[in-house]
């Protein structure tokens, strides 16, 4: 039986852990030589578009941002055929127009984690990518048009998205310097994953859901995971229409996509070919194979 396959993978941060309207659903487990993926992919037709959709910490929400397996997440959904990602993140925001329940398109990230592994290349393979934009201008621009055709939410282009190791808030101290570093928004997950995506070629872009005004803003209460799951749960329902019109307007290929992420790799290998052994040509085969003649 043929491996079911998908063009765009969505990954579900807090709130968002299934994909209702996807229809022919198959949960499929996914090995990868990063470990497990966070669950199972549900693979499925959104009206006629394939897409697998992967809950970041698992259904039942089992997995730290910490502990996310954002390597086997990543290389999952690559190995069934996704090359676009659309992420969905609650954030917390940093600056008085960001108000809770917005939506935001991160265009920026300043990376403040600090255990996770960053990279798929180890252990004998040394590539050095692109990150300077790093997320999909393609995709970002996409996820736009989508939000101005619904028409009825607030959203803003653009912003800065600092990525704390979590899984703590911040402190007010911390809240603060973020903000006078010129930072709009506060999360936990987008890193690595948007290195890993860049890595593997995929288009990714972010759909930040303001679920607060963290801690800077002493005016507000602190901020809670009841606050935080009240105000994302107000905004899954948007991101899924989000969704379902960005699905509806892909392309077949990315081949008229000017946004360079499907080359990201093709400078960025420094070790000399002929180092790499026939069990590191195995392990990168999804990754590099294209550019070893594998």
């Amino acid at each position: 039986m043929a491996m079911r396959t998908a063009r765009l993978g969505v990954i579900g941060g807090s709130g968002l852990y299934a994909m209702p309207g996807l229809a022919h659903v198959e949960q499929m487990e996914v090995s990868t030589p990063f470990g497990a993926p966070s669950d199972a992919l549900a693979i499925g037709d959104l009206d006629g578009v394939s897409v697998a959709f992967l809950p970041r910490h698992g259904r039942g929400h089992r997995l730290s941002p910490s502990e996310v397996p954002s390597r086997a997440n990543i290389y999952a959904l690559k190995s069934v055929g996704v090359e676009r990602i659309i992420s969905v993140s609650a954030v917390g925001s940093l600056r008085e127009d960001y108000a809770p329940l917005d939506l935001v398109l991160p265009d920026q990230l300043f990376d403040r984690t600090r255990t996770r592994p960053a990279s798929f290349f180890e252990g004998g393979v040394v590539a050095h990518i692109g990150f300077a934009e790093p997320f999909c201008a393609d995709m970002r621009g996409r996820l736009a048009s989508a939000m101005e055709e619904i028409g009825d939410l607030t959203f803003h282009r653009g912003g800065t998205y600092v990525c704390i190791e979590g899984p703590q808030f911040s402190t007010r101290a911390e809240s603060r310097a973020y903000r006078q570093w010129g930072c709009d928004i506060i999360g936990m997950t987008a890193l690595p994953e948007a290195k890993l995506a860049r890595e593997a070629q995929l288009c990714y872009a972010t759909m930040a859901c303001v679920t607060d005004y963290d801690v800077w803003r002493e005016s507000e209460e602190p901020v809670t995971v009841e606050m935080v799951v009240a105000n994302l749960t107000r905004n899954v329902a948007n991101a899924q229409r989000i969704i379902r019109l960005v699905a509806q307007a892909l392309p077949a290929d990315r081949s008229a996509a000017t946004c360079g992420c499907a080359s990201a790799l093709a400078d960025a290998l420094m070790t000399e070919r002929a180092l790499l052994t026939p069990e590191l040509r195995a392990r990168y085969a999804l990754l590099l194979g294209h550019l070893l003649g594998d």
